[in-house]
């Protein structure tokens, strides 16, 4: 059972030491309650009280974390049911599947193309995170190959599919020495696939088709002395792996159960057909899925899977911005004008589209304006004509332009006088308010 802000408080030392990081030792059990603290930084508590603490500081959902050659797929830590209510903390960790009845030049292909995959996003390289390799043929040699295969040409992350642990094992002692997912354990194998997660350190899925089974199961193998879990319902149907994952976080976070509380393995790769994987996919990733294996590897469905991840995954309460700076749009030559932006990542994208899809060369300079819109950061005085100019010099545009034409956003043609004032050597000019606006602008009034 959770305990209160004020049980907790009972247990601890009552010093007001400040060590902790937070003003009181009240202030302290308020945010451990809240599962926003460790006990750890509590350097005074008691012996007694870590054992009566110990359930109130584990976070809701377990940490377990997928580790190969230095590469890492952390999921669970998770306490709100809603992004607006706080964050989320783990980005759901997207793995594309190969299976061993394949050609072993077949896997590669598939897994270097994954593995090459990246793409930049508001200033953020995107890629995916791991593989799976799943057991078909239940032969050992053949899954210790196609794990191999994988392993030639990739180094990250892997999830091991299959039911039989001899199996499973042959896979491991390709990867010695590396923490893979496991997936996993039924109410057949429970115990064989326990025993071998154990002697090599790493999580076990657990794999039922209702929420009774998945709890009933997670309580044996905690009961075992595994602790690195994960909950793989079977369910591949959008409405009922929707009301199995959200039933699973809600009893971990609110009802505090703790068979329920560990990462989710969503598999939509088992759909009839990629557009319904897809679907599923986009579904597992916004509710609730840790890890989320995929059969089909093309750049479109990972572009929109990781970008729908990237937004859902940034703290709501700072605006995704980009890197403050001087971008060429078109090859700009010294004669072209510099237009002035803000680092909100809208903004920047709606601009500088605007300009590539004119043909016409420019020089962009965004302005840190703490990721605010141009109105926004106008009104909060995050974006004047002062930061503006220092923006000028500290990005040596006088060195790259000649002409020294420099175009405000419409919307705050107010700070025409004063720019013209910090830069006395520039000819200002106001563009437009609405970025749609701006190829006939540039190529009437430039």
């Amino acid at each position: 059972m959770a305990l209160s802000g004020i049980q907790i408080y009972q247990l601890l030392p009552q010093t007001n030491c400040k060590e902790c990081g937070f003003p009181t030792c009240m202030a302290f059990a308020m945010k451990l309650a809240a599962k926003q603290a460790e006990l750890a930084a509590c350097p005074y508590v008691s012996g007694e009280a870590k054992e009566k603490l110990s359930a109130a500081a584990q976070p809701p959902v377990r940490l377990i974390t997928l580790k190969a050659d230095g590469h890492e797929v952390k999921a669970g830590n998770e306490t709100v049911m809603f992004r607006h209510e706080k964050r989320f903390f783990h980005k759901p960790g997207l793995f594309v599947r190969v299976r061993d009845d394949q050609p072993r030049d077949a896997i590669k292909a598939k897994v270097s193309a994954a593995e090459a995959y990246k793409v930049n996003y508001v200033g953020m390289d995107l890629a995916l995170d791991g593989f799976a390799v799943e057991a078909v043929k239940g032969d050992p040699a053949a899954f210790a190959d196609a794990v191999g295969a994988v392993r030639e040409v990739s180094e990250r992350p892997l999830i091991l599919i299959g039911r039989d642990p001899a199996v499973i094992a042959a896979g491991l002692k390709a990867i010695d020495g590396e923490a893979p997912l496991i997936h996993g354990a039924d109410s057949a194998n429970w115990g064989a696939m326990a025993d071998l997660a154990k002697s090599v350190g790493a999580p076990l899925s657990v794999i039922a088709d209702t929420l009774d089974g998945l709890v009933a199961l997670s309580s044996k193998l905690k009961d075992k002395g595994l602790d690195d879990l994960a909950l793989a319902p079977t369910a591949r149907h959008l409405g009922t792996s929707l009301g199995l994952y959200t039933q699973l976080r809600r009893l971990a976070l609110k009802k505090n159960l703790r068979p329920a509380g560990y990462p989710i393995l969503a598999i939509p790769g088992d759909a009839p057909d990629p557009a319904y994987e897809s679907l599923l996919a986009a579904q597992a990733i916004a509710k609730y899925a840790g890890f989320v294996v995929l059969d089909t590897f093309t750049p479109e469905l990972a572009y929109g899977l990781l970008v729908l991840r990237e937004n859902l995954y940034t703290d709501p309460q700072k605006p995704i911005q980009v890197q403050p700076g001087v971008y060429e749009l078109n090859s700009p030559t010294p004669e072209s004008p510099v237009m002035v932006t803000t680092n909100f990542s809208i903004t920047y994208f709606s601009v500088a589209n605007e300009v590539e899809g004119s043909g016409l060369p420019a020089w962009l300079l965004v302005t840190d304006a703490e990721g605010m819109s141009v109105l926004t950061a106008w009104a909060a005085g995050k974006f004047d004509a002062e930061r503006i100019a220092k923006s000028v010099k500290e990005f040596g545009l006088a060195e790259k332009v000649s002409t020294r034409r420099i175009v405000l956003p419409g919307h705050v043609a107010v700070l025409s006088g004063e720019l013209e004032e910090e830069l006395p050597d520039w000819d200002v000019r106001v563009g437009p308010r609405e970025a749609v606006d701006i190829p006939s602008f540039m190529k009437q009034a430039l």
